[in-house]
């Protein structure tokens, strides 16, 4: 009969392969997005069951008084592979099921040069799925607005992309006539690709920055894109020397 202490560090082995695999697959375009996060699911769950074997192989060696190191191996090493997937899961369980965030909801900004870098199989970007998408990020995200700020547009627009840039986005497209700056942010462990689109206007009073973040996989972002757009709005409206 194998012992607990066994099972646990063989889930937890397995759990940490199949999480790798479903991480460098996906990255290396070997598998699609529907096969690499039920992948990740999987590895996740199994995560779990060596966590929980581990803390029964705990308590069995705690009783039999021999040494816990065998169990808090499998138990740790389970968690290590299971709580980053939890983490996410839970962290989006609290936010609308969207994946496409602006600013300005009666009119958002459009993608121009990154239109071509989509491929047929991405999210589109018609923002008409769900069909209630601006209600659902009213209610999700009430927070997020245009950005209004007392410097010029020229000003703005440089302080803009050279934040884009700090970030390790892409830059893919930038129009200083038209205030538009396009780009394309990696997610750093799935290299999952979401779009952003800054759009800068100028008026007789202040300048107005509004923002688009869209995920081109996946119907939740799991808020992503909403704390991308709050957080570097916040740091565009922190003053200048």
């Amino acid at each position: 009969m194998i012992s607990a202490e066994k099972i646990s560090i063989r889930l937890a082995l397995l759990a940490g392969l199949l999480a790798v695999s479903a991480v460098a697959a996906y990255r290396l375009e070997w598998i699609g997005f529907q096969i690499a996060v039920p992948g990740l699911a999987i590895a996740a769950l199994s995560g779990l069951l060596a966590a929980l074997s581990g803390v029964i192989a705990l308590f069995g060696a705690m009783r039999q008084r021999k040494s816990a190191m065998p169990a808090l191996t499998g138990m740790l090493l389970g968690l290590v592979v299971a709580l980053p997937v939890l983490l996410s899961v839970l962290a989006g369980s609290g936010v609308p099921r969207i994946h496409d965030i602006s600013t300005d909801l009666d009119h958002p900004p459009d993608f121009n040069v990154i239109r071509s870098l989509r491929a047929a199989t991405d999210n589109p970007l018609d923002r008409k799925s769900p069909d209630n998408l601006d209600q659902l990020q009213r209610e999700g995200y009430p927070e997020l607005k245009s950005l209004m700020l007392n410097r010029s547009p020229e000003v703005v627009f440089e302080q803009a992309l050279k934040l884009v840039e700090s970030r390790g986005w892409h830059v893919v497209g930038v129009s200083t006539a038209n205030g538009i700056i396009e780009a394309t942010a990696i997610t750093p462990i799935m290299a999952f690709k979401d779009d952003v689109i800054i759009r800068i206007q100028g008026t007789e009073q202040v300048t107005r920055v509004d923002m688009r973040s869209v995920s081109r996989v996946g119907i939740s972002d799991l808020g992503v894109n909403a704390k991308r757009i709050g957080r570097f709005l916040a740091d565009l409206k922190q003053p200048t020397n």
